[in-house]
């Protein structure tokens, strides 16, 4: 996968939450709540990161999810992910 920049990973990260939680597109900014406002719970964080692995192509560790809380947290993990080399 080539580099995003912060930009295509947010589109990214908004095209996965519509589409696996049909949540509306207008909905989903930086500084939206993933559960107070878009009311996912742990299982549909579950989902996310495995959408997010298949994307990236990268292991995803569920403690760097633990402190995800709003849309920006998950866009900063993919691009810490992005950018980590292995």
């Amino acid at each position: 996968m080539k580099q995003l920049n912060r930009d295509e990973i947010f589109v990214q990260v908004q095209d996965a939450l519509v589409e696996l939680f049909e949540v509306n597109k207008e909905d989903v900014l930086l500084e939206t709540k993933l559960y107070e406002e878009l009311d996912l719970d742990s299982l549909d964080a579950v989902d996310l990161v495995v959408h997010l692995q298949k994307l990236t192509g990268k292991k995803i560790k569920p403690e760097e999810f633990k402190l995800v809380r709003s849309v920006q947290d998950v866009v900063d993990a993919v691009a810490n992910l992005l950018t980590d080399k292995e």
